[in-house]
């Protein structure tokens, strides 16, 4: 039996330093999804022009992983290459763009193509995170946050929770942050932030 693992990160450097300690940790790339807010252009399409390939956002060539891990992690790395190139920077109401990567790629991609019906809270829901919850990932995402999700089995669920804990946003304090603002729930008809915006919330929660 496998247990899906979801945390949120302040921006995409603490959840690509997640993905990188799952993998070290003995999680295959392959049962390992992020998706992060793009509103401040950290990712660009075509910046593997210049640096390597890396469609699964881990900071590693793609090219090194797939020789290193084998032909089953090649087609894996080949095939999700594929899609994520068609994808590209995808805008989710409410949230503005969001780059994606991993097994969530699908979910996200229905949630882009479904509008306010479903949405970001609808694939963060397939993804395995709690409906309450989901409103405040979602939320995070709109102000410049990150989400990874891990498939792992039972037995180590506890273990990888521990390891994707260690940079995460506690969601219950930031629940209370963000109420204490006014707000209430995520709204796939709010305005996406700005750069600007995204910039001055991470500054609120630098160094906590």
């Amino acid at each position: 039996m496998t247990h899906t693992i979801s945390r949120l990160y302040d921006d995409h450097e603490a959840a690509r330093a997640a993905v990188r300690a799952l993998e070290d940790a003995g999680v295959g790339h392959g049962d390992i999804s992020i998706l992060a807010s793009n509103a401040d252009n950290w990712y660009s399409p075509d910046r593997d022009v210049d640096t390597y390939p890396d469609r699964d956002l881990d900071g590693r060539d793609d090219r090194a992983e797939a020789a290193g891990a084998g032909a089953g992690i090649g087609a894996t790395v080949g095939g999700a290459a594929g899609l994520l190139t068609g994808l590209g920077v995808m805008a989710i109401p409410g949230v503005g763009p969001v780059v994606a990567a991993g097994w969530l790629v699908a979910t996200l991609a229905g949630a882009a193509a479904g509008g306010a019906t479903g949405g970001v809270i609808g694939a963060l829901t397939q993804a395995g995170v709690g409906k309450d919850e989901a409103d405040i990932y979602a939320e995070g995402l709109r102000r410049g946050g990150a989400v990874v999700s891990a498939r792992v089995p039972d037995a180590d669920a506890p273990r990888l929770q521990a390891v994707m804990d260690r940079a995460a946003v506690n969601i219950t304090e930031r629940s209370a942050a963000y109420r204490s603002g006014g707000w209430k729930s995520f709204d796939p008809r709010a305005t996406p932030y700005t750069a600007d915006q995204i910039r001055r919330e991470r500054e609120l929660y630098t160094g906590r």
